[in-house]
């Protein structure tokens, strides 16, 4: 939820024009594809697509990288056409264009996690990037060399969100293992499902009072004002 207020603070601060759907929005299904169970996804999908029409919408920005991916490549297939863009895509463009412009100093370290289904499945990597370099006082730091092309899933993966891993190190913990080798403050997502899995892998370590997750749409939001 922080999250989303975050995207609506970020909206109205650049004047943008939006609506949401409210008790109408379901899941995209997204999830059950990934689990095997296509029946279920088409169901989601076709209550989806006959809602969005419904209103004819044209452009839709998400705030996950999988309703990212599922509506942009899948929903098509289904009769669901729409102009899709991921919330780092969207407002790195209101940056661009001079529409919001982050103000208040942010003296941290940030290492910025690559999610999947922006990263190595859609070729989203500078946007969210930029996004993270337009606060002032964060320096970015990268996870070498798990990241960009060769980035490291969360562990949630692949409906491994609903899973328990059945042996070896679990893979949240592995990708913790990575920030903290970086030395960075933070880690900086730009997923839902990043977010959860990593502040895991930092409570399970016992480093919540020293490290944190944030969105970047937490980050730039805390930052349009002083």
């Amino acid at each position: 939820q922080a999250v989303a207020r975050s995207m609506v603070k970020v909206l109205k601060a650049a004047g943008v024009d939006f609506a949401i759907l409210g008790d109408e929005e379901t899941c995209t299904g997204d999830p059950a594809r990934r689990m095997g169970n296509e029946y279920l996804f088409q169901i989601l999908a076709q209550q989806s697509i006959e809602t969005l029409n419904s209103y004819n919408v044209k452009t839709i920005v998400t705030i996950c990288p999988h309703c990212f991916n599922t509506m942009k490549n899948e929903y098509p297939q289904f009769g669901g056409e729409y102009e899709v863009l991921h919330y780092s895509q969207f407002v790195d463009g209101l940056i661009g264009e001079g529409k919001i412009k982050p103000i208040k100093m942010m003296e941290s370290n940030v290492a910025y996690h690559d999610s999947c289904y922006l990263g190595r499945h859609n070729g989203v990597y500078e946007e969210p990037r930029n996004v993270v370099r337009s606060v002032p006082g964060l320096n970015l730091i990268e996870m070498e060399p798990h990241c960009r092309g060769q980035g490291f899933c969360c562990g949630a993966g692949g409906g491994h969100m609903w899973l328990e891993e059945s042996g070896g190190t679990r893979v949240n913990h592995t990708r913790t293992d990575h920030f903290l080798e970086s030395g960075a403050d933070t880690v900086a997502v730009s997923c839902p499902f990043c977010l959860q899995m990593l502040t895991e892998g930092i409570q399970a370590k016992g480093l919540e009072g020293e490290k944190q997750t944030l969105d970047v749409l937490e980050i730039l939001a805390d930052s349009l004002e002083e």
